[in-house]
């Protein structure tokens, strides 16, 4: 009995532990690639975490892809002064650069991006981050803005070799916690987004 026991406990680790491998390999396989041009949109929103994020965002911004920018995440002692010397901002960062100083995760940029983009009106949103962050940063920012048009626009980061990630222990090492950090993220936002359906069921019968 005991040994039927153990034998069907390894056999569920080994099938979890294939699902979580094919998981891994599925969601490497289909990270964005980084785009010959971007599309239009409304604002730009840029995900602080590395300076290839700013520096595509503010060349965005330059390039007229959108009216404005919210760089979100910022550290609460950097100046807006400060961060424009850093991505070498040109003359639309002074008026139409934004910083957002209240996220500390991925879930607080979407809701920080949520407040910015509903005060000023807009309708489309080009999310700019690193490529393999895109997929969770996407997640989480249809679940605060589910009528919100969002256009990926990843960036490589440079410590982080996607296309050879098989053969540098480090790119390995930030894919499997952006994978599991991923499948956190699925798991919380299908149950907000439950809960948000039964707040509006629960509404409409009350009226």
């Amino acid at each position: 009995m005991a040994g039927a026991s153990r034998k069907t406990l390894l056999t569920i680790a080994a099938l979890a532990v294939g699902l979580y491998v094919a998981g891994f390999l599925l969601f490497v396989s289909s990270l964005p690639h980084v785009p010959g041009h971007a599309a239009h949109a409304d604002g730009i929103v840029a995900l602080t975490g590395g300076d290839e994020r700013l520096d595509a965002a503010e060349a965005l911004l330059e390039q007229g892809a959108a009216k404005r920018m919210l760089i979100s995440g910022v550290h609460e002692a950097t100046t807006k002064d400060v961060l424009k010397r850093l991505v070498h901002g040109g003359r639309r960062f002074d008026c139409c650069a934004d910083l957002g100083y209240s996220a500390t995760s991925t879930h607080g940029n979407a809701a920080e991006a949520a407040g910015w983009a509903q005060e000023h009106g807009y309708r489309s949103l080009l999310i700019v981050t690193a490529d393999y962050h895109m997929p969770r940063a996407l997640r989480e920012f249809a679940t605060q803005m589910p009528n919100m048009r969002l256009l990926p626009y990843p960036v490589e980061q440079e410590d982080v070799d996607v296309g050879e990630w098989w053969s540098n222990a480090h790119t390995l090492r930030v894919l499997h916690f952006e994978y599991a950090k991923y499948l956190g993220s699925l798991f919380f936002t299908a149950l907000a987004t439950r809960a948000e359906l039964h707040r509006e069921r629960e509404a409409t019968r009350v009226s």
